[in-house]
């Protein structure tokens, strides 16, 4: 009757007010005396050690399963078939147990209690196989499968602590954390001490941006299981981010630009995972780039900022502005838009309703730019520039060019001269500026005789050339 032995669970199913870790140590290492002798056919030996590790620390099934396999080797099938429904008690989806159960009846004859046996191996059998389909699954990271197996399974296995946290660590990482919580807070309530229960609980705080809380739990499942690796891992995970975002926001506003990006950079490498913490992340490099002028590159952080968490106001925001700085006002339209939608607050009305404006005035000729002034520029450098460019386009200096030529410099000419009338004038120049029409001022009800004739009669008022050679 080879049948093997069993190693411990990875969460042992212990009960409230359980054994200290170093009980559960002392257990382990008789368990592992035990396995020694067994393989060593010492099965009398190997039965006094399995005893031992019992008696240390007695909600651990495999370790009853490791009896019962002794006990059958040393042909005590009705102590073995104790032992072996004990370990299934504990652990309904302990499929060996099972078997040897099975194995048991058969042995002493129970023809009926067999039959119930095998039906309860044949339930545990597809357990086992929901298990191995979500081992694999979670290996390729298809967390939503795994949920499901573990479903499936607890329909068998209904107070399976292990198959639990499979699942809450699994809705963890699809960003579910309330169903996460729930179930790791109710095994928490039965078993205070569960390491996983408690890996699980710090889990959702840290991928919720609640690292200091998030510490404190991966803290106490140390505790509970120093060689825990997994609330390891994320417990050097989230001090480390921590203390890397905390040194950027330093160096940020001790205005140190430069150190502060690279330690924005530095804190996202350290786990792609947690998706709201790389989020603001991004957003913070971002606002670092915008103060150094790298507003594409401020553009694309906060890009990837709301592609991880797409209601993160503060990313749409600091984008928009970027937009807004860059002269794209379509997309700084969009952001608003999309920011009002979500918080209806007369700031962000204003902010949308500037950008509007932009975007109108945008559309339009720029006056300033057909003159080469600054927006802010002063009546006497408008009509400095709008003399030099008069002369520069001006029909008489192109006479002698193509009638390709003559025509698109006459086309700069008129709005030279358009430009002028509107920035010379200080309520055109306000209601330019605000983004107002201008069609009501006449500009463009004149038709082109009416404004060749303004053009050259501003150039004239402005003691250049004479004479109008316009066709």
């Amino acid at each position: 009757c080879s049948i093997g032995l069993d190693n411990p669970l990875s969460i042992p199913a212990h009960g409230p007010g359980e054994v200290m870790k170093d009980e559960s140590q002392e257990a382990e290492s008789f368990k592992e005396q035990g396995n020694a002798y067994y393989a060593k056919k010492d099965y009398n030996e190997a039965y006094n050690y399995y005893t031992k590790a019992i008696d240390t620390c007695p909600n651990n099934a495999s370790y009853y399963g490791n009896r019962a396999a002794t006990l059958m080797m040393l042909g005590r099938f009705r102590e073995a078939l104790g032992d072996a429904q004990q370990s299934v008690r504990l652990d309904d989806s302990f499929v060996r147990g099972h078997l040897r159960e099975g194995k048991c009846h058969l042995s002493l004859g129970n023809a009926m209690a067999n039959s119930q046996a095998q039906q309860e191996l044949k339930n545990a059998t597809t357990v086992l196989e929901y298990e191995k389909i979500a081992e694999v699954d979670f290996e390729k990271r298809d967390f939503r499968k795994v949920v499901f197996c573990m479903d499936r399974a607890l329909e068998f296995a209904p107070a399976c602590h292990r198959f639990k946290i499979l699942k809450a660590e699994c809705l963890a990482l699809l960003g579910r954390y309330p169903e996460a919580q729930s179930v790791a807070s109710d095994i928490l309530r039965m078993d205070s001490t569960n390491a996983d229960a408690l890996y699980v609980r710090g889990l959702c705080l840290y991928y919720e941006d609640c690292i200091e809380k998030a510490v404190q739990f991966f803290v106490q499942a140390l505790r509970m299981a120093p060689d825990h690796e997994k609330a390891c891992i994320a417990c050097r995970n989230a001090k480390a981010l921590k203390a890397k975002k905390e040194d950027g926001n330093k160096a940020f506003k001790d205005g140190n630009y430069k150190l502060a990006y690279e330690l924005y950079t530095e804190a996202l490498g350290i786990d792609p995972n947690n998706i709201k913490t790389n989020a603001k992340l991004y957003c913070n490099r971002g606002t670092v780039n915008s103060k150094l002028r790298k507003l594409e590159e401020a553009i694309d952080d906060c890009t990837n900022a709301v592609k991880l968490d797409d209601t993160y106001i503060k990313a749409y925001l600091r984008r928009a502005q970027c937009y807004m700085d860059t002269e794209q006002y379509e997309d700084a339209v969009r952001d608003y838009e999309k920011v009002y939608q979500t918080e209806k607050t007369k700031e962000h009305k204003q902010l949308l309703k500037n950008a509007q404006v932009e975007l109108k005035k945008s559309k339009r000729k720029d006056y300033y730019k057909i003159l080469g002034v600054d927006k802010n520029a002063s009546e006497d450098e408008i009509k400095k520039a709008y003399r030099k460019r008069a002369l520069m386009h001006h029909p008489d200096r192109h006479s002698g060019a193509s009638a390709e030529v003559q025509k698109e410099e006459e086309k700069k000419f008129k709005e030279v001269g358009e430009a002028f009338t509107i920035l010379s004038d200080p309520k055109k120049k306000a209601r330019y500026d605000s983004g107002q029409d201008l069609e009501e001022d006449g500009l463009n009800m004149g038709g082109r005789c009416s404004l060749r004739c303004s053009t050259m009669a501003a150039f004239r008022k402005m003691g250049a050339f004479g004479v109008c050679l316009l066709p």
